[in-house]
């Protein structure tokens, strides 16, 4: 590819390998991003000293790490069958742990690793923390903790099902922030596509702050500052998310950054019944192979806490899960489907409710539920 000279040709063999990102990279200079993707790589013609290599069958070309294991920006378990490569795709630390134990065929310790399980509310968390290189050269994700809350029964609409999501969401969080500063929520996704929509929607029920303290200090002198950015996509903005998120921070200078996003998953059973809450940041469209620029500490030098509800399932990872196999035969077109639920609108609708309001309880802890209600209507 990098030796591909002209531009139309490469941006037109690029596309063929499906490669979104790296066509916006053609345009830029690959020496200003240091990071060691094998999009740089491949623009810099530095692709024999990569880490990441392609992988050529008879009917698809793939690229995949080396050894087949994870990397730190996405969670993909890779099974050859034949000339097909089946990756299972997901963004939760949760799944992570348990494919390498699937693939390993182990049930001890994982080195590197820590898992606590407990109840928020009624509702089960579990706690993945990655400790060290270990962790998450095994996981495939970067060192941090990773907070799963399990909303199975949400759905069954028990006594107080939302108000004590809510307080599971908002308690768990507030775990992870900093104790004190401005804050900046941040709404990543499509809000057009409906579960691309999580983020957008839960901005609408985050309490804004920043401006009534500017100009009130001595009424709202007990509120933390917020203030709430909708970044949209790149294919409607022509901005990436990471760079109007880093434009805003050097203005708003906030002590942290909330990031809400869709997730994937590779069960069904989670599919808009878990919420993921990590100190690690995010990486927007990591989850269906679609990844943009991350938004972590060493992007935007604040913290990043990610708030993550997973809306769908790769259709093969799906289909292997379902069939309890580990192999598949080639899919043909039927390889880049993304199954979501078809109650999809008002799962979003309301998961995106209980994130908005728990975000709300953990920045401002002196509010109730009703204050919440009273102050957003």
């Amino acid at each position: 590819v990098a030796s591909v000279s002209h531009f139309s040709d490469q941006n037109a063999l690029l596309g063929r390998l499906n490669i979104r990102q790296t066509k916006h990279l053609l345009r830029q200079n690959p020496a200003v991003e240091q990071k060691p993707t094998v999009q740089n790589d491949i623009l810099a013609g530095n692709f024999l000293k990569s880490k990441l290599f392609f992988a050529i069958s008879v009917h698809f070309l793939y690229i995949v790490p080396r050894d087949a294991k994870p990397r730190a920006t996405t969670t993909r378990f890779c099974v050859w069958e034949g000339c097909f490569l089946f990756i299972k795709r997901t963004d939760l630390a949760l799944e992570a742990r348990e494919l390498w134990q699937e693939s390993a065929e182990r049930t001890t310790r994982l080195a590197g690793v820590k898992a606590i399980k407990s109840k928020q509310e009624g509702y089960p968390v579990t706690r993945v923390d990655i400790l060290d290189e270990r962790g998450e050269e095994a996981l495939g994700k970067p060192r941090g903790s990773y907070l799963t809350i399990d909303l199975t029964t949400f759905w069954q609409r028990k006594a107080d099902f939302f108000e004590r999501a809510v307080r599971a969401v908002g308690s768990q969080l507030k775990s992870l922030l900093p104790p004190e500063g401005a804050a900046l929520v941040v709404g990543l996704g499509n809000r057009s596509m409906t579960p691309d929509a999580v983020g957008p929607l839960a901005a609408d029920s985050v309490l804004i702050t920043r401006h009534l303290i500017a100009a009130m200090p001595k009424h709202f002198a007990g509120f933390r500052p917020v203030a709430v950015q909708r970044t949209g996509v790149l294919g409607t903005t022509g901005v990436e998310s990471a760079e109007a998120v880093r434009g805003l921070v050097e203005q708003v200078q906030p002590a942290m950054v909330i990031a809400v996003d869709a997730l994937a998953s590779r069960r069904v059973g989670r599919v808009c019944a878990t919420v993921q809450l990590s100190d690690t940041g995010i990486i927007p469209g990591s989850g269906v192979g679609n990844h943009r620029a991350a938004l972590d500490r060493a992007s935007l030098g604040v913290p990043v806490i990610a708030v993550g509800v997973p809306t769908v399932v790769d259709g093969a990872t799906l289909a292997a899960d379902l069939l309890g196999t580990e192999e598949l035969p080639p899919l043909g077109e039927g390889r880049d489907l993304m199954v979501t639920p078809k109650d999809i609108d008002s799962q979003v609708a309301d998961l995106s409710k209980v994130i908005g309001y728990g975000i709300d309880l953990a920045l401002q802890p002196s509010l109730t539920l009703e204050d919440l209600d009273l102050l957003l209507s």
